[in-house]
């Protein structure tokens, strides 16, 4: 355990506690200093997330995979967990036996300067750690494309570790354009049911149907957009006996070097690639 850390009190449980919130949810600005009684509070404070951990073997071996030093560690009399890396912190705590049961998974947001090196380095650790990067289950990594604001990370116990680009744009852009035809809308589908749904399974389906159906009339770099894609998503969905069919006719379209790195983009882990577009 680390010296440094004030020995925690036991947490109490949220879930015994009231749920009251501020009418006004929206962001306030900040100020110099606040007016407390005659005393300065300054702005200057730090806030630590407290998740619940419903199995502390678990939750220590996926945050060491990670990189993350663990700060405090403690399984009685009660379980207290706490982790660190770069400039934030993690803390968990183990649900009393007779609180009743969450119904949602907890979680926070972790506001960075830029998403793609986090996914990076938590991408690369995985594989280091598991031999590949986790998309199923928990513990997970959610996909990261190219250009995208945020990602989320799930730990054992499911609870969303999301990591935010600081400028986000206030409106993202979904997908589900109407004047898309054929392929190309296909695409577009399986994107939006992959990336925004979740739904590894779905957006297979709707790829695999728009590919039979409209594979034949479509460019070239449609087909290789579409081929990767199920590529990574029969990785995903542990159906690794498709991979090589896709695959093979992935090598056989004549692409040019920007169709080739088009559809190299197009994934979130181009190692699932790399046998097909050497």
């Amino acid at each position: 355990m680390s010296v440094d850390h004030v020995r925690p009190a036991e947490p109490t449980d949220p879930s015994s506690e009231g749920t009251g919130r501020p009418d006004d949810s929206s962001p306030r600005p900040v100020e110099d200093a606040v007016d407390s009684g005659g005393s300065s509070v300054r702005p200057n404070e730090t806030t630590v997330p407290m998740l619940h951990c419903s199995s502390p073997e678990e939750t220590l071996a996926f945050w060491r995979a990670l990189g993350f030093a663990v700060t405090w560690e403690q399984l009685k009399p009660y379980v207290y967990l706490a982790f660190r890396w770069s400039g934030f912190e993690l803390h968990y705590y183990a649900r009393s036996a007779t609180a009743p049961s969450p119904g949602q998974p907890g979680g926070c947001l972790v506001m960075v300067d830029a998403v793609a090196p986090y996914h990076a380095v938590f991408s690369a650790a995985m594989r280091r750690a598991y031999g590949r990067v986790l998309a199923r289950g928990e513990p997970r990594i959610t996909r990261f494309r190219p250009g995208a604001s945020r990602f989320t990370v799930v730990d054992p116990s499911g609870n969303l570790i999301t990591f935010i680009q600081r400028d986000e744009p206030a409106g993202l852009e979904y997908g589900g354009a109407k004047d898309l035809t054929g392929l190309a809308r296909s695409l577009d589908n399986a994107r939006i049911l992959r990336d925004f749904k979740r739904d590894d399974r779905a957006a297979f389906r709707a790829l695999n149907s728009g590919l039979r159906r409209h594979g034949d009339a479509a460019p070239a770099v449609e087909q290789a957009l579409a081929l990767a894609a199920l590529i990574e998503l029969s990785v995903a969905l542990e159906e690794p006996e498709r991979v090589p069919g896709w695959g093979a006719r992935l090598r056989t379209l004549g692409l040019t070097d920007p169709e080739r790195q088009q559809v190299t983009r197009s994934v979130s882990d181009q190692e699932v690639l790399a046998p097909w577009l050497p």
